[in-house]
């Protein structure tokens, strides 16, 4: 078969594009929004979720903004607390992107964090549990705060503009939330990525319904139920970042996108295009090594980790003997067992849920486990006591089966209605429109395999003409042949079927 070359990303002249690097001028940006006109009020409910005010004892300085040309950038700026997020922070950066949005001199928005330790190591959790602690009132207050981190997070993942996030250091929680719906997440060798949310009595939130449950094979239910953390470019491989670059370089690309201008006629996928030709400059390899995750590990991940229940997948671990199944075991014993119930359901569900319907649901689930008591549980024992000691859960070990709890947790009750008011409606989907960006996935591969017949050095080069010779496409699609197809008798590749 002759291949046609594809390619996605094509490279336009960069004298179209490109404004002279000599004429860059910051333009400092103030925290406060300067036109209260573009912060939209929010539709309210008996969710609680109302107008996103500021308040008077907010930090002016945890985020600032700036603007140079196109670009605008957003920096968390809680260094000393690795920029974890909090409410007044996200009331900050909402109507910014809304008015950025709306403006036709903003050409890219790029987020980051402020130091070098972490973009975002999370939502300030510890505040929320304490807060919990004072009744109802806080319970209350968490609860909101949730719904507007949701929002956010929605109106990222529904942004009609160019949207950078560099994922340079630690990036958990909250800040996979500000950047993994993002089409241009940029991980660097500084770059430390988890979802622990069971360690500490709470669900893998902030979309993780939706983009954890669409990785690889059972990677993301891995990820979501153990929590285990993903260092520098085994993030790329996994598919959490669609670019990995030296962190020295950073500077330098962000500079290169403020040279950037579009016409205002141009469709957002070729404004994607162009942005991500740019930020492939500025890739110069990737380090030796493979996926910590593939070959044998990943193999065993898909198999113990495909079942619905956990008691299921820990008789799946015990099964393979081996040291990395014994660590895993481990690993999910000290975690929440009402949380692993959760987000193991909530990785079966969410392969369902439209990316809307997934933050509204995510928020219901958020609701309840704030009047759960293994969220304020496991938040002390772990952020605040910093005990080496498993938390007091309830129900305390995954020998008490009470799917009571996990069902009650996604049961709608008649009459309640605590649907999340979202930023933007008209937008929904069930596939990331920008999934192209990144590596190529395991889903586009066996399609590929089963519209066409080809060997395994056409199905390489078919994905290295497709993806224009991203670096990375090649290791990943030979792993992907060795562990999921087989040969035929004619030499060309079929995906292994159970």
């Amino acid at each position: 078969m002759t291949l046609r070359s594809v390619t996605c990303c094509s490279k336009p002249s960069p004298s179209l594009y490109f404004r002279p690097a000599s004429r860059l001028i910051a333009m400092p940006l103030r925290a406060k929004i300067l036109n209260p006109a573009f912060s939209r009020q929010m539709a309210t409910s008996n969710t609680g979720i109302s107008i996103m005010k500021e308040n008077s004892n907010d930090d002016p300085n945890d985020v600032r903004f700036n603007s140079v040309f196109g670009i605008r950038t957003i920096e968390l700026n809680r260094p000393e607390k690795l920029n974890s997020l909090n409410a007044s922070m996200v009331k900050k950066i909402v109507p910014r992107l809304q008015e950025w949005e709306k403006s036709g001199l903003a050409n890219i928005i790029v987020i980051k964090g402020a130091g070098e330790k972490a973009f975002c190591a999370g939502g300030d959790v510890a505040a929320l549990a304490q807060g919990n602690k004072s009744g109802s009132e806080g319970i209350r207050e968490s609860t909101k705060f949730f719904g507007h981190e949701y929002q956010l997070n929605h109106l990222i993942a529904t942004y009609s503009k160019p949207y950078v996030a560099f994922i340079d250091g630690i990036t958990m929680g909250g800040g996979v939330g500000l950047s993994v719906h993002a089409p241009f997440r940029i991980a660097t060798e500084r770059t430390l990525f988890a979802m622990p949310e069971t360690l500490i009595g709470f669900f893998p939130d902030v979309g993780g319904s939706f983009f954890l449950s669409r990785l690889d094979g059972e990677l993301g239910t891995y990820l979501a139920l153990t929590g285990e953390s993903l260092k520098g470019v085994n993030t790329f491989y996994a598919g959490i970042a669609t670019h990995y670059i030296h962190s020295s370089s950073l500077p330098d690309l962000e500079e290169r996108l403020a040279e950037l201008s579009f016409p205002d006629n141009m469709p957002e996928k070729e404004r994607n295009n162009i942005v991500n030709s740019t930020i492939e400059e500025f890739v110069t390899g990737l380090p030796g090594g493979n996926f910590t995750l593939s070959g044998d590990i990943r193999q065993a991940i898909d198999r113990c980790f495909r079942f619905d229940t956990i008691n299921k997948i820990l008789e799946a671990l015990r099964s393979e003997s081996t040291e990395w199944a014994e660590k895993t075991i481990a690993t999910l014993l000290e975690r929440s067992p009402t949380s692993l119930r959760v987000a193991l359901k909530q990785m079966r569900l969410g392969k369902e849920w439209t990316i809307s319907e997934t933050f509204q649901r995510e928020f219901r689930l958020a609701a309840r486990f704030m009047k759960h008591p293994d969220f304020v549980e496991g938040v002390d024992a772990r952020l605040i006591r910093k005990t080496r000691e498993t938390p007091e859960w309830s129900p305390p070990s995954l020998e008490v089966e009470d799917e009571a709890i996990t069902e009650e947790m996604f049961t709608i009750k008649e009459g309640e209605d605590e649907r999340l008011p979202l930023l933007k409606s008209g937008i929904d989907y069930m596939q990331y429109p920008h999934e192209l960006i990144g590596l190529p996935s395991e889903l586009h591969i066996e399609n590929s395999l089963r519209k066409f017949r080809m060997n395994p050095k056409d199905l390489i080069q078919y994905y290295d003409d497709l993806y224009d010779g991203k670096r990375g496409v090649k290791p990943k699609v030979h792993d992907v042949i060795s562990r999921m197809t087989t040969i035929d008798e004619n030499g060309f590749v079929k995906w292994r079927t159970e």
